[in-house]
């Protein structure tokens, strides 16, 4: 059985390495490294469009926890590849596992990666926003 997890936003070369998000303190509590920013950034536009975000939602809904991309098309009214690509984007963010079963993938949510990518915005989000110029 194959399974791919990519963590999200892996230090490239540390082995084992966790989740960047994972050890990200929240972004007001202390400034962000070149690299951890990258890192959130590419999380965060692989979350950035609707049909992902649904992809998420949808295979945490299912039945078990995971759902085979023969699940997904119909609900998205999008096309198999399309349904594909995106599901491929949030599997190399490491918001999903992919286990290949035959001719089939089947989708898991990755937990951790949502706490860290929540994590590291809980302090943006909790943050008083600052009045701007009248």
């Amino acid at each position: 059985m194959a399974t791919s997890s990519p963590p999200i936003a892996a230090r490239p070369g540390a082995a084992g390495a966790e989740p960047t998000g994972a050890r990200c303190a929240p972004v007001t509590r202390e400034p962000l490294g070149a690299e951890d920013a990258a890192a959130l950034a590419r999380t965060l536009k692989a979350v950035a469009d609707p049909a992902r975000l649904r992809l998420l939602s949808l295979v945490a809904a299912h039945e078990g926890g995971e759902a085979c991309v023969c699940d997904l098309v119909e609900p998205l009214g999008l096309s198999q590849p399309t349904v594909s690509h995106h599901l491929k984007v949030l599997v190399e963010a490491g918001l999903l596992t992919r286990d290949k079963r035959g001719v089939w993938a089947y989708f898991t949510l990755v937990p951790e990666a949502l706490d860290a990518l929540a994590g590291a915005l809980a302090g943006a989000l909790a943050a008083p926003v600052a009045p701007g110029p009248r």
